[in-house]
């Protein structure tokens, strides 16, 4: 089996005993939950799409 890594902290973790995957512990849990929630990460935006427009007038 390949050994995984915190995406975190990249310290090894044990697949069958981490509570917290894919992460190796709780903290690292809510380390990448708070930058989510800091919009620290993000999904790609490519511009103004169009029929986003039709989305809006419809509601």
């Amino acid at each position: 089996m390949v050994p995984l890594r915190c995406p975190i902290c990249s310290s090894q973790i044990d697949v069958e005993t981490s509570k917290a995957m894919p992460f190796c512990s709780r903290r690292c849990q809510q380390l990448d939950l708070r930058r989510w929630l800091d919009e620290s990460y993000g999904l790609p935006h490519e511009g103004d799409d169009p029929n986003d427009e039709l989305l809006e007038s419809t509601n």
